[in-house]
């Protein structure tokens, strides 16, 4: 019996008329929201409805971003470094599989290392997608995970005459994930298990 599966929190939310599509959207998703409806009609009545009123909190109850299962060495992991916090900040990101440099941007004169993990998650996602590539994208960083799921760069940094260039590139990062679509998993780097994110600055 065929069944339609409705998302309302994942990569790309809507009604799904199989269990791989819906999969697709939600596995890896931190806190996905989504349920089996027998008909279409069903569906497509709870999906107008919004998000039902359940009490994730208590469904979730285990840390909003799990590391992930297994290692992918056909992936972009990214990282950012900063002297000081606020400080001069840089990011990058690397094939995972041989850690070839494939972007870096700054070093930026005043900037913390969460808004540099955001950007590079950004720059990557955004990168991938120009070269129509789908491959997982590694961060160590769980605020940065958040960040770019919420789309939205929650930093407490004041923007001053010093910062002006990196809060360009916030703001139009922000605006990008506004306006794009991806089908990369963001996946969190387990650093106690398979140490350094390979984009790491070394520079602890």
């Amino acid at each position: 019996m065929s069944k339609y599966y409705v998302v309302w929190k994942g990569r790309k939310t809507g009604i799904y008329s199989s269990w791989e599509a819906c999969k697709e959207q939600t596995d890896g998703f931190p806190k996905p929201v989504f349920k089996a409806f027998k008909t279409l009609a069903e569906a497509e009545k709870a999906f107008t409805e919004g998000t039902p009123k359940t009490d994730w909190k208590k469904i979730y109850d285990k840390p909003a971003f799990q590391p992930a299962e297994k290692k992918i060495l056909d992936s972009l992991a990214v990282d950012a470094a900063c002297s000081g916090n606020p400080g001069v900040m840089e990011y990058r990101g690397v094939y995972t599989k041989t850690r070839e440099e494939v972007f870096r941007k700054g070093p930026f004169p005043q900037g913390t290392n969460n808004i540099g993990e955001f950007l590079a998650l950004v720059h990557g996602l955004a990168l991938l997608k120009q070269q129509n590539n789908n491959m997982p994208v590694f961060s160590d960083s769980q605020i940065a995970i958040g960040w770019v799921l919420n789309k939205k760069c929650k930093t407490k940094l004041e923007e001053n005459e010093l910062n002006t260039e990196l809060f360009l590139l916030v703001n139009r990062a922000e605006k990008w994930l506004q306006q794009n679509t991806y089908n990369n998993k963001i996946l969190k780097w387990d650093t106690k298990k398979w140490g350094e994110i390979p984009a790491d600055f070394g520079r602890k």
